[in-house]
């Protein structure tokens, strides 16, 4: 055992599935016996309520309920371990007024994420009876995201669901997968076009886990170009993951008007596709 880490706390880690024990995930009535490997995903470390940061932001939309922000690939959107300044609610910060506080003071107006590696639109709530009426809309899908994902090969059939439900990955915890156990995911996918071993695919999320489009399109053995953590590496293909959120469909959350927000990929997504092309 760590010596920094109490038998109680060791217990709990085990309990919350944060403990391996010879890569797997560890139970509280395994047996260790002598040459075995234990690990501990250590619990984050508690932060502070971030700072406001002068950072620009595009904004399509903003008013006294929330924004629609683009997210630029790259930017992590709330605090956490390795990542306590440059975020997304660092910048929403530094815009000043205030912000709903029902994600807590590390993820004040955040209504739903994005991936680090992922561009797109993002939701920000400027108060709580706005974030929980868009929170709503999430649960009951009728506030719908659309994705468009640059992936490797042809999946066939060229539309369809594909489910399988998402949870911590066993044998690696910083990667998700579908388990048993697993949360209920379900991912729709259309093929727009195919190039050189490559294809474009529009998404939509019925629901909305932790890199559910990059799991569930991995597991269907076609996995986001880019994307080193669920296809590993490939010469010729950028940096990060191609997905890119690209359409809000919502209703506003105090007046109900419907409402409908589009953004094109940023350059490094088309440049990519483009070259395929050639």
């Amino acid at each position: 055992m760590a010596p920094d880490l109490s038998r109680s706390a060791a217990a709990r880690l085990v309990r919350e599935g944060a403990a391996t024990l010879n890569s797997r995930r560890a139970r509280a009535s395994d047996r260790v016996a002598a040459g075995d490997v234990v690990e501990f995903q250590p619990p984050a470390a508690t932060t502070l309520r971030p700072a406001p940061e002068q950072i620009p932001l595009e904004v399509l939309y903003e008013d006294d309920d929330f924004l629609v922000v683009v997210k630029p690939a790259g930017m992590v959107v709330h605090p956490a371990p390795g990542h306590s300044s440059g975020t997304l609610v660092h910048a929403l910060l530094g815009r000043g007024g205030t912000w709903s506080s029902t994600g807590g003071d590390v993820r004040p107006g955040i209504v739903h994420r994005l991936d680090r590696g992922t561009s797109g639109l993002i939701l920000a709530a400027r108060n709580d009876i706005a974030h929980r009426g868009l929170s709503a809309q999430l649960a009951t899908r009728t506030l719908s995201r659309t994705y468009l994902a640059i992936v490797r090969g042809l999946p066939r059939p060229e539309s369809g669901v594909v489910e399988g439900d998402i949870g911590r990955d066993p044998r690696n915890r910083q990667r998700m997968a579908i388990v048993e156990r697993g949360r209920q995911a379900r991912t729709r996918y259309r093929v727009l076009e195919s190039r050189r071993g490559y294809s474009l695919l529009e998404l939509q999320l019925e629901t909305g886990r932790t890199h559910q489009i990059r799991v569930h399109l991995a597991a269907f053995g076609h996995p986001v170009a880019g994307d080193e953590q669920y296809a590993g590496r490939t010469t010729g293909e950028p940096p990060r993951p191609m997905l890119h959120a690209a359409r809000l469909r919502l209703r506003h959350p105090r007046t109900g008007e419907p409402l409908e927000f589009e953004k094109a990929p940023p350059p490094d997504f088309t440049a990519f596709w483009e070259s395929l092309a050639a």
